[in-house]
């Protein structure tokens, strides 16, 4: 079987732009409502409202990959950095820091470019020991062949079935070159579209060992 990485044309994603126009124009509709909500708050509502959204943010990004955050020291350590006031709230783990850090950093300074080393960056904050559980793994780096096959796995060890697995290591300079200058490109489609696109085509790629 040929994965969607191997097959004649990729990475050139087609979609059917009549039947996104209005869900498009739905989720556009509601981020102009929210931002009109946002702009008539006062400045402590405001921050108060952000503070609570980054914070639900970086904790359900973390349960998508398994990891448990506390959610009090998540707030804890967007408020130290947004300046608000802490007090009550727990110290935040070097770990929480981490994964605070890369996406305060991504949310807040979306118009920088998009840059291997800032991928690196990132992966290094979501890994400052090194380890994911009680594995070594490559940090702040793209994937080693060393460390096997990036595959996509269910059923028990023995019968396991492999329902994908992502280009091989020795593509992964190609493959996230071509990534980053489409990402940096100017929008030439919604860029909420884009955003999926992307989403998609990142984790196709799998470029990191974990995360």
């Amino acid at each position: 079987m040929a994965y969607i990485h191997e097959k004649p044309g990729w990475p050139e994603f087609t979609w059917d732009g009549e039947s996104l126009a209005g869900p498009l124009a739905t989720v556009r509709h509601k981020q102009g409502r929210l931002l009109g909500k946002m702009e008539a708050l006062v400045f402590d509502l405001r921050a108060e409202a952000s503070l609570a959204v980054l914070t639900s943010d970086v904790v359900k990004s973390s349960a998508i990959e398994g990891e448990k955050l506390n959610p009090d020291e998540v707030r804890s350590s967007i408020a130290r950095r947004l300046g608000l006031d802490v007090a009550g709230l727990p110290k935040a783990g070097r770990d929480v820091e981490g994964v605070v850090e890369m996406m305060l950093d991504g949310t807040r300074h979306f118009e920088k470019p998009l840059t291997k080393k800032r991928l690196f960056d990132w992966h290094a904050s979501l890994f400052p020991t090194g380890r994911s559980g009680m594995n070594r793994i490559t940090v702040g780096a793209w994937r080693k062949k060393e460390a096997g096959a990036m595959q996509v796995v269910s059923g028990p060890v023995g019968r396991e079935n492999v329902h994908f697995e992502a280009p091989e290591a020795d593509r992964l300079e190609a493959e996230m070159s071509r990534f980053i200058k489409w990402f940096n490109a100017p929008p030439a489609m919604d860029p909420v579209l884009k955003a999926g696109i992307a989403h998609f085509w990142f984790v196709t790629i799998h470029p990191f060992e974990d995360g």
